[in-house]
């Protein structure tokens, strides 16, 4: 039988570790756009302040992608140390994707990243421009890899199982690489990140205007903040819009219980505003809907209608019963390659042989599973509807105060009132974490609404686990844990020491220098700096 404690430590290490590299991949995605943006208008203008805006969110950057990296690296061996089976059965597909973002990552990003921050005296403004444009560009393509791995898990598409060797076998690159899925989640997640970023120099930026430090510093990198925030928060609801268009269409199972609709209803289904799920009467209390809204968004039309629970556990329960066969055949072809009839059996029930796996939960002789055992199967294809129902509705929340609080700033900015509005700049300070609350909450809907399955109606989570013990995996976790919180504190600490410094201008009068903290410059120092323009 399935070690489930195991296989929940083994869950939990891989979250804790995704949760970690994830605090730092969208500040990366948001500020390596805002800074080409900033040098941009660097070398069309020639004002020396937009360099120093450049070099000072640039170095933040710097900072915050070095710990991506060291984050990131361990995410991708857990799959060879706690994810054996599932490296074997889907590595051929999966593995692919992964290279490709390591060879780019690695390659691509590091190489730019070197020219962008020793490049400033060694290269034309227009030659540095195109290297920090190369760090943005190479930075969402690298996100772009991970999330066509990761779409495959929702939809895994261009892939078939070969019996003869027991794995899941490519058959289609381009049909992985151009997953609906993966196209619907790389825009909205690198918008995610867009928002991070913006939010991030907003608050920060804030934090100076109140102590009137930086003024004309802090202004601009509003400025820039603001517009692209606004533009960027109104892209993740609508591409977030396209993501649940994806889901209806291959994942109904996520759909209805984040919707927490136990029973189909009459299109176009209503949404639900508020409700408190109750899985155990299977039934959602005090709910308050809002008509035909689900219908219309998750569908895009009037009369499609969406099912609810437990219709998708009564379809489970026939796709359980016909994959039975095809795990049989299965069973028999391991024996004896040669049967035709086996292998007509499989041809014909295979589809359907990951919900048969479903069955290895509860029994070891699926050819026997009892008709309460397979009920069982059926159930466990539902999530766990609490936390999916609240996740969503928290990140849709604040994706909505997102676009409000970047739409009043854009305007303040447009009027030249920044710096009038202390309440508004203390909004935006203290509005710093909720990027980050918003990605994890949407993460949460992501992967623990696909749940039993590592792979969607193929590979059961529980099966993918390596042959560890429980404690291996516990000892482990604890010294990842350990080490993260750590790296974490050495990141807060490191930006916090340079938010504080602030932009400096140096003894040279070239702008963007942090070689001197704040303070009274040398006469001859001042007697060269130009008025900021």
């Amino acid at each position: 039988m399935i070690d489930s404690g195991l296989v929940e430590l083994s869950r939990l290490q891989f979250a804790l570790t995704a949760l970690y590299h994830f605090l730092f991949v969208p500040l990366t995605l948001g500020l390596s756009v805002l800074i080409a943006i900033m040098e941009s208008v660097y070398v069309m203008t020639g004002r020396t302040i937009w360099r120093e805006m450049t070099k000072f969110w640039g170095l933040l950057f710097g900072i915050n992608f070095a710990m991506g990296v060291a984050t990131g690296i361990t995410m991708e061996f857990q799959f060879g140390t706690n994810w054996a089976y599932y490296s074997h059965y889907v590595g051929d597909i999966f593995g692919a994707p992964l290279a490709i973002e390591g060879l780019m990552a690695f390659f691509l990003e590091a190489t730019f990243i070197g020219l962008f921050f020793f490049g400033w005296e060694r290269l034309s403004k227009l030659g540095h421009l195109i290297v920090t444009w190369a760090v943005a560009i190479a930075s969402n393509f690298s996100a772009l890899w991970i999330l066509i791995a990761n779409a495959w898990m929702q939809n895994p598409v261009g892939a078939k199982f070969n019996y003869e060797t027991m794995r899941m076998e490519l058959t289609s690159f381009r049909e992985v690489m151009f997953n609906p899925v993966a196209q619907a989640k790389f825009v909205h997640t690198v918008s995610a990140g867009y928002v991070t970023g913006s939010i991030f120099v907003l608050a920060i930026a804030a934090f100076y205007l109140l102590r009137r430090n930086h003024v004309e510093f802090a202004k601009r990198s509003m400025t820039v903040a603001a517009s692209f925030g606004l533009a960027s928060a109104l892209s993740v609801v609508v591409l977030g819009d396209e993501s649940g268009y994806t889901a209806t269409a291959n994942q109904k199972m996520k759909i209805a219980a984040i919707e927490s609709m136990w029973h189909t209803e009459p299109a176009p289904a209503s949404f639900a505003a508020f409700g408190i799920p109750d899985r155990e009467a299977r039934v959602t209390h005090a709910e308050i809907k809002i008509p035909w809204l689900l219908g219309i968004i998750a569908t895009r039309s009037f009369d499609t209608p969406i099912p609810g629970i437990f219709e998708l556990v009564e379809s489970a329960k026939g796709r359980i019963e016909n994959g039975i066969p095809a795990y049989t055949a299965l069973q028999t072809l391991r024996a004896d390659r040669g049967n035709e009839e086996a292998k007509a059996a499989f041809a014909l029930h295979s589809p359907d042989l990951g919900y048969a796996l479903l069955l290895k939960r509860y029994t070891d002789d699926i050819a026997s599973a009892t008709p309460d055992q397979i009920d069982q199967a059926a159930w466990s294809t539902v999530p766990d509807i609490g936390p999916l129902f609240w996740a969503f509705r928290f990140m849709a929340g604040l994706g909505f105060y997102f676009i409000a609080l970047f739409a009043v700033t854009f305007y303040l900015s447009a009027r030249r009132q920044l710096d009038r509005y202390n309440w508004l700049l203390r909004v935006c300070l203290w509005s710093l974490p909720l990027p980050w609350v918003a990605a994890e909450f949407g993460w949460i809907v992501a992967e623990y609404g696909r749940q039993p399955w590592a792979i969607e109606g193929v590979l059961p989570t529980f099966l993918g686990a390596s042959s560890l013990h429980s404690g291996q995996v516990l000892f482990s976790l604890i010294g990842f844990v350990l080490f993260y919180s750590t790296l974490a504190v050495v990141d807060v600490f490191l930006m916090l020491k340079y938010v504080k410094r602030g932009p400096v201008i140096d003894e040279t009068g070239e702008a963007g220098g942090l070689t001197r903290p704040p303070g009274r410059a040398p006469m001859t120092a001042r007697r060269r700096i130009a008025p900021a323009r």
